[in-house]
Formats: structure tokens, sequence, C-alpha cells
């Protein structure tokens, strides 16, 4: 039975939860993207390289990975999610900042890995609390929200540092430093501003609590899960797509702007994404997100001219505006209340193992043959966009399709 949408929630609006949540989501993601586009340029300067990023990608989210499943088990188990979803964010504000700091690759690694728990906390009960926000005919809707929330958090965060970079000449390190104000907007919206509806839930142990079985998942759960991680496992960090541009001669100040340009494409796209999973069906939306990944890593390569590698990046950012609601829509739809937490911890914790070979051996391969290594990852899109439409994908939840607007 699908989730009824909150009283206080007019028909086809999304809850004040939700849109809390997506302002959080851009603060976030600003303080997030003062930093992740000077990355690469950045770990260079402390004479890393392709095959370093790869590490310092993998292994931060790997990290994130194992502390999403336990998370999101606990969470199933508590009567709230939000104090999960506050410790998250706390941490990622705190941890953040101190790249300013950094002298060596691998304090990279420990700011990224540490950056990442904060986001292993907060993910899986932040997406089970959405998920149970808002009807089922219109989860792809909330999440294409937050999604696009979060994305145009990455184009504020690029703008910001570019200003800073290019127009103050603000140092990377003291833009990093900087990024400590944006996390404590976040913090603030979270705190004073996102009320979680009390869940009433029986505690383990009450009558009518939610037993083990009941927290399980379905056969055909797992089988979605596997060809979610088939397709993560040759999708690369989009901060190669940067080291791209700045192989090909872009200065370093203009990487703010490409970023900017790609999340602005997944902004633009994310919300109308979502909504077409909810109309069209969540599985079409997303086969066509793959097909967009795998076309746009298989014509990355074939250029040297930055402005035309722009353009297939802008493309390339509808990608998400297609998958990003969907992807976890699906995984709603088929899973009860009891177990999302469950459920997202694993969808998290599956990609974010997937990601450390993927971004190794992503970089491993870039720095013999990019076109090899971009081969490699359109290649593994393809065939997981097939996979989808067979049985291993999982079974096909009957979900009411959302009413026209009007």
């Amino acid at each position: 039975m699908a989730d009824a949408v909150p009283p206080s929630a007019p028909p086809g609006s999304l809850p004040a939860i939700v849109r809390g949540l997506g302002w959080v989501s851009l603060f976030t993601d600003a303080a997030t993207d003062m930093i992740y586009p000077l990355l690469p340029a950045f770990l260079v300067s402390l004479g890393a390289g392709a095959e370093a990023l790869g590490w310092v990608e993998g292994i931060a989210e790997a990290t994130s990975a194992f502390v999403k499943v336990i998370v999101g088990r606990v969470s199933d188990r508590a009567r709230a999610r939000k104090p999960f979803v506050v410790a998250g964010y706390a941490l990622a504000t705190a941890v953040r900042p101190l790249l300013a700091l950094v002298t060596a690759p691998w304090h990279v690694v420990l700011v990224r890995a540490t950056d990442r728990v904060g986001k292993g906390l907060r993910a899986a009960p932040r997406d089970a609390l959405l998920a149970g926000a808002v009807d089922a005919s219109r989860r792809g809707a909330a999440y294409g929200f937050d999604r696009m929330m979060d994305n145009l958090g990455a184009v504020v965060g690029a703008l910001l540092a570019f200003g800073l970079a290019a127009g103050l000449g603000w140092s990377p390190r003291s833009i990093f430093a900087f990024a400590l104000v944006p996390g404590l907007c976040a913090m603030a919206t979270l705190l004073l501003g996102v009320r979680e509806d009390p869940r009433g839930a029986p505690r383990a142990g009450e009558r009518g609590a939610p037993d083990d079985a009941s927290r399980k998942l379905a056969p055909g759960v797992r089988g979605y899960l596997v060809v979610v991680a088939v397709f993560t496992i040759g999708a690369s960090a989009d901060s190669f797509l940067l080291l791209r541009m700045h192989d090909l001669g872009l200065p370093t100040a203009w990487a703010p702007i490409v970023w900017l340009t790609l999340n602005a494409s997944k902004a633009a796209t994310n919300l109308p994404g979502g909504r077409l999973s909810d109309r069209v069906g969540r599985r079409r939306t997303l086969v066509a997100a793959w097909i967009v990944y795998g076309a746009a890593y298989a014509a990355f390569p074939l250029t040297h001219s930055i402005a035309l590698t722009w353009v297939i990046l802008v493309l390339y950012g509808t990608y998400y505006g297609l998958a990003e609601g969907g992807e976890k829509a699906i995984l709603a739809d088929l899973t009860p209340a009891a177990a999302r937490g469950r459920a997202f911890g694993a969808l998290n914790a599956l990609t974010g193992v997937a990601v450390l070979p993927a971004n190794a051996v992503f970089g491993f391969l870039y720095a013999r043959s990019p076109a090899c290594a971009f081969a490699v990852g359109s290649a593994s899109a393809f065939v997981a966009a097939g996979l989808l439409m067979t049985p291993l994908g999982g079974p096909r939840a009957k979900v009411q399709r959302a009413p026209p607007e009007g």
C-alpha cells in the first residue's frame, strides 16, 4: 500500500519536509562544489595525477558505502530518522574545510573519506524519509525535486568558487576554508526548518512492530540492485571529466564554470525527469538515462576541442535528470516502509562499493589511454540498460500513475 501524503500537503504538492530537505541539499552541495571542481588540479599541484584521483574518489565512496548499509538497517528500527540525518550533515560540514590544511595526497583521501562517512550516516535515512513523505504516484517528482535542489546547489557552489578564484584571486585553500559558510547554512536549515512527522511505529518487541522477515529484501529487489551495480562498476566520478577538460588545456580558474554548466543541465532536467518517471514508467526513463550516459562516454574521447567537449558535457547532464528521480523511486515502489532504510542502505552500499574499483580502474586506464577508459564506461551503461528490461531487473511494481497537472 502506498504511503499517504501528509494531511498538510495539498494534492499534487510536495510536503514541507521534502521542500526543507531540498534546501538543505542546496546549501550542502554549494559547500561541496566550491571544492570539487578544484580538486583535480589541486591534486596535480600536490604531485598526484589521474590514478591518485581515482583512488581518492574510490576510497571515499567505498568508505561511505559501509556506513550506509549499517545505518540504513539501524534507522528502520528507530522511531525517528532525522537524528541520523543531522549527524551526517554535521560531520561533513565540520571536516570539509580541513582540505585547506592538507599537504599530501593521502591527506586528501582522509578528509574526503571522513566527509563521505557523513554522507553515509545521512543518505539512507534521508531517502527513506522522502519515500514516506509522498504518495507513490509522485515519488519520482519528490526525488527529482530533491536532486534538482542538490544540483542547483552545485551551480551556486561553482559560481562562488569561480568568483572567489577568478574575481578575487583567492587560492584553492582559501576557497576550501570558506566552504564552512554554506555548510553552516545547511545545518541551520535542517535543525530549524525540517520537521519529521512522528512515525508512531512500535518499537522492536512491542505489539505490531515489524519483524525481521518484513525487513528482508525480496529477491526482485536484490536483482534490481545487481543491475544498478553493473551500471556503477563502469561509471567513474565526474571529476575525470574535469580532468579531461584540464588535459585539453582548460585554465584551472574556469573549472568551476564547467562544473556549473554540468550541474545546471542536471538541475534543469531533474524535476521533469522525475515527473516523466511517474507518468511513462520508471524503468523506461532509467533505461533512457543509461543510454544517454553510454552515448556521452562514447563521444568524450572523440573530440580534442574544449568547446565541443563542453557541449557533450552539458548533454551528458541530462542523464542525471532522467536517472536520479526514477532510480530511487523504483526501489521505494518495490520495498515496504519497514525495510526502506535497509533497502536504500543496500543501494547506496552497492553503488559505493562498485565505485572503488570503477574509479581505480578508470584512473588506471585513463593514465594510459583515455579512449579505452571511456569505452569501458560506455559499454557498462549499455549492458545495464539491457539488463534492466529483463527479469533480472526486478518485478514491475504496480504504481498508480500521477494525474495530469493542471
